[in-house]
């Protein structure tokens, strides 16, 4: 099983990555197939017009997570990995008022966003919660294509077709790479017969398909990012958006931090405040959408980067190739939690989001604590044991209550299960693997009110009381 490390880290933009990113990225997919031979066009059919229906969780919190702005600037053809978030708004007001979408290569479509983008309440698909079906007509009406995309958790977009061959397949991998692992048990394994880290194995199944340098300028690219964002985010105050007129706090706080430091007054808690702020810093820049890595997800991108920071701040000699391997360690985790079960919060609820960013973010740590990899699966399993059952119920379906301070918890969760795995041996009771196939089973068996649908818990009795 090989899921490359810029597949679980992907530079993009907020509120959310199956939510906001996905949608974007299928409208891209969905303009490419209209140009291409890869449908049966009928002789003289032209494209005219488009029209979108979002499903099930899409359609629940959809307006929160700005799904329909992203799929109306990805019918537009602006990236995720590359949309100025500056100029969204007038991409968006020029849509509206003219009611065409004019991506580049294309010709003009029409796309008026208030009658042609639907948010179904009443009709899930089958496939995903995170349903989307995307329609393209000719000047009379008449349907030419139409295809359905899943979002499927961490910027990850299928069809209806491709979901339907991954599940059949689930198991099987043909992947080409020394150490194709597709679970805990055979990632130790792999380890032990190789005598290799965690990352060293990982970092030679990346270079099957890069090189050495290519590799390291891509997770310096994605350290950048994850780095910028936490700046942007200390440096930043106000009201976010969306209406809940929550405001901005990790850059009050930081100041507060930075005074302290000034000061060396004993607090027995600046290494969890520190930790904190940075989680928090990512996560409201998240909110207000942001420049952002997906971390495995935008609703949890902000554990992995707040760890990260915490060890540069704490750990004077830790070094550029530290980063390397903790993010390495970290996608090694993230990877097989994915394959086995679900880093959506639509499928699984927030144990799969901030639940896996925790395990991920633990092993990292771990390993670049020298950890052994006994240790760093038992960092993961520990931190992961403990998001077990954790809903996704975000108030008016936006990314910022419970989120933002779920992620800084999620982080302190990270710290605190790297430093008891590493003071053992590596031996404990519950296996990683047995904890991911409980998180998978836990989330089928939850309630569709707590899987981002903002139709149970928090969502409803912080409103109604």
């Amino acid at each position: 099983m090989f899921l490359s490390v810029f597949d679980v880290f992907k530079i993009g933009i907020g509120p959310s990555s199956s939510h906001t990113m996905g949608p974007m990225s299928a409208a891209n997919r969905f303009l490419d197939l209209i140009l291409s031979d890869d449908w049966p066009r009928p002789a003289g059919a032209h494209v005219a017009a488009l029209k979108v229906s979002l499903h099930g969780s899409l359609a629940f919190t959809g307006i929160g997570h700005g799904t329909g702005r992203a799929v109306v600037l990805g019918l537009m053809g602006e990236a995720p990995q590359s949309v100025d978030p500056d100029k969204m708004d007038a991409i968006i007001a020029k849509v509206e008022r003219t009611g065409r979408v004019t991506p580049p290569g294309h010709p003009a479509y029409d796309f008026q966003p208030k009658t042609d983008l639907i948010y179904d309440k009443k009709v899930p698909l089958p496939g995903h919660a995170n349903g989307m079906a995307f329609e393209a007509l000719d000047k009379d009406g008449r349907l030419l294509l139409k295809r359905i995309y899943y979002s499927i958790g961490g910027g990850f977009v299928v069809t209806d077709t491709e979901l339907e061959a991954m599940r059949g397949h689930k198991k099987v991998s043909s992947d080409r790479v020394p150490y194709p692992f597709a679970s805990a048990r055979e990632m130790l394994e792999m380890a032990r017969g190789a005598g290799l880290s965690i990352a060293a194995m990982k970092r030679a199944n990346e270079e099957t398909k890069m090189s050495h340098t290519e590799l390291d300028e891509g997770l310096d690219r994605i350290w950048d990012a994850m780095s910028r964002c936490i700046d942007r985010g200390l440096q930043v105050d106000g009201i976010m958006p969306g209406g809940l007129k929550v405001k901005r706090r990790a850059r009050a706080i930081h100041e507060k931090l930075e005074a302290e430091w000034r000061s060396n007054r004993l607090n027995p808690l600046l290494a969890n405040d520190w930790l904190s702020v940075y989680a928090m810093a990512v996560n409201e820049e998240n909110a207000g959408g942001g420049r952002v890595v997906t971390a495995p997800t935008n609703g949890a991108a902000g554990v992995i980067p707040a760890t990260v920071r915490y060890f540069l701040h704490f750990h004077e000699d830790a070094t550029r190739e530290d980063v390397h391997t903790f993010l390495l360690t970290a996608a090694a985790v993230g990877g097989i939690i994915k394959h086995n079960a679900s880093i959506s919060g639509a499928e699984v609820g927030c144990q799969g989001e901030v639940g896996s960013a925790a395990a991920m973010a633990a092993a990292g740590l771990a390993a670049v604590m020298d950890g052994s990899p006994e240790q760093i699966e038992n960092a993961a399993e520990i931190a992961l044991e403990h998001h077990l059952g954790m809903t996704c119920d975000p108030i008016a379906g936006l990314v910022q209550v419970p989120c933002i301070e779920r992620n800084a918890l999620g982080a302190v969760k990270a710290v605190t299960a790297a430093s008891l795995a590493i003071k053992g041996d590596g031996t404990h009771f519950v296996p990683l693997d047995a904890c991911i196939e409980t998180m998978r089973q836990t989330g089928n068996d939850m309630s569709e009110k707590y899987k981002e649908t903002s139709t149970g818990g928090l969502a409803v009795n912080v409103v109604e009381c």
